[in-house]
């Protein structure tokens, strides 16, 4: 997600592999399923749905019970943990206060469902049956989200519905158990695993939907529509809707760019970002695995957002900052979509590479106004303010990496912390082992890890092999060293 820090800034001063962008094959594995019906009621904003869900345990262990992340509880007026901070309050609820949330009405194929979590935001299933490994099980899941009138993930908007996070979605599974993900409002907390999407979406005629999948069948009535979409091995699937988008099409090596707008004077040079940041991307990084990619413009209180083949993009952004959002956003297709990590815990691991990511894009690129000169230098004269602005507030400055979302005091703090630190890590390691290996180590991370959740030693590995680094990256992560 890029967040727009100008406002906390000055507030705070005061105060197939790698072939080409066609998309490669599918991995030879099998994955669990998501068969999401959701229904769209514009009068009373409400989302119903279902989710027939077949999990495939990929793990080494018996497991009775299943648990799901309800992120649209976040949205909830009592909610523990607020979608937004009061920084970005104004900017989200362009209405007044408004509240939703996400109520379960039935799981079939168990023995018992509650919800629970520390917010209200994890629907645990007990199965009829313990699943093993390399076995399944299916639950059929039905649910009811009440949506925000609100400029986030997911709400109505002025002139769109942003339906990210609309399901229960499975929480990913370590050695020490599920992971269970708070909507903390610093950074995106969203960790998941893989699976294959068919989802079919009932709405008023009028709107278009942009969505994360290939449309694959569509029927409609004198008011209604039903549009159905599928996409395999994603570790999300969002929609956008509107009865006011125009598209603008592109394709790169068979892969259908779809730019969705309503508001821009400019629309062909906003595709065109999008089609060249996804080229340069394949071919520098590793292909593009999507048959699509949608590029969205909507209502959202940050710069904008990402899923696998959506990114959602703030439609008060112009000219250059509108720009750079596309290409920051799609390089989250790769570091976050096609690459997962831990958000919850190492929020850097994919904002630091996808802002560099964007660095190495703009200086291949110098038709566009960025350097990685530019770049590079204000991310470090924003970080030293930071540091500056937190040692005066607070006497010392934690300038550490992996931390959880909620250890963050603020936006600022994390954006410096995840966004600039980490593109300025990025830059210092390519000085230091030079373009060649740079490259050659990112090229294996994506390869390496296609599909599948890193950890941060899983992205150091592949620099760290014939060079002296481990120490060179315990000092920027443990916050040791002085930039």
């Amino acid at each position: 997600m890029k967040r727009k820090i100008l406002a906390l800034l000055l507030a705070a001063c005061a105060a197939c592999a790698l072939l080409g962008v066609a998309a490669c094959k599918k991995q030879n594995t099998k994955t669990s399923k998501y068969d999401i019906y959701a229904s769209y009621d514009a009068e009373t904003c409400t989302l119903t749905g279902t989710v027939d869900f077949t999990y495939y345990n990929n793990t080494d262990n018996e497991l009775s019970e299943l648990k799901f992340n309800l992120y649209g509880n976040a949205f909830r007026e009592n909610a523990l943990h607020k979608p937004v901070s009061s920084s970005y309050e104004n900017r989200a609820y362009y209405a007044g206060k408004s509240y939703g949330g996400m109520s379960v009405q039935s799981v079939e194929n168990c023995t018992a469902w509650n919800v629970t979590g520390e917010d209200e935001n994890i629907l645990s299933v007990t199965l009829s049956s313990s699943v093993y490994p390399e076995q399944t099980a299916n639950v059929k899941i039905s649910y009811t989200l009440n949506l925000a009138k609100i400029n986030h993930r997911t709400g109505v908007t002025a002139n769109a519905v942003n339906l990210g996070n609309f399901y229960p979605v499975l929480c990913a599974y370590t050695t020490e158990g599920y992971i269970e993900a708070p909507y903390y409002h610093c950074g995106d907390p969203f960790v998941s695993e893989c699976a294959d999407y068919k989802v079919t979406i009932d709405m008023p005629a009028a709107y278009t939907a942009a969505a994360s999948g290939k449309l694959t069948d569509e029927s409609s009535t004198s008011d209604r529509k039903k549009c159905t979409y599928t996409l395999d091995n994603a570790r999300d699937f969002a929609m956008v809707l509107s009865d006011k988008f125009e598209v603008a099409t592109g394709n790169v090596d068979g892969v259908e760019i779809n730019y969705y707008y309503y508001s821009d004077d400019d629309a062909q040079k906003s595709l065109a970002a999008a089609c060249e940041s996804v080229e340069y991307f394949a071919s520098t990084f590793g292909g593009y695995v999507y048959p699509t990619l949608s590029i969205v413009q909507t209502g959202f209180c940050y710069g904008g957002m990402e899923y696998p083949a959506l990114t959602m993009i703030a439609d008060d952004l112009k000219g250059d900052e509108k720009l750079y959002t596309i290409v920051h956003e799609n390089a989250h297709q790769w570091w976050y979509a096609m690459v997962g990590s831990d958000q919850l815990n190492c929020g850097w691991q994919d904002e630091g590479l996808a802002e560099y990511s964007c660095v190495m894009f703009f200086e291949n690129h110098p038709d566009y106004s960025f350097t990685r000169l530019g770049l590079v230098g204000t991310a470090t004269k924003s970080y030293r303010a930071f540091y500056s602005v937190y040692n005066q507030i607070f006497g010392e400055t934690d300038t550490s990496m992996n931390r959880n979302l909620s250890q963050y005091e603020s936006e600022y703090e994390y954006s410096n912390i995840a966004y600039n630190k980490g593109m300025i890590m990025f830059d210092m390691l390519r000085q230091s082992i030079g373009d060649d290996k740079f490259l050659s180590g990112i090229k294996k991370y994506y390869e390496n890890n296609l599909y599948k959740i890193a950890s941060c030693d899983d992205l150091f590995g592949c620099f760290i092999s014939g060079n002296d680094l481990e120490g060179f990256f315990d000092a920027f992560i443990e916050g040791k060293i002085v930039i």
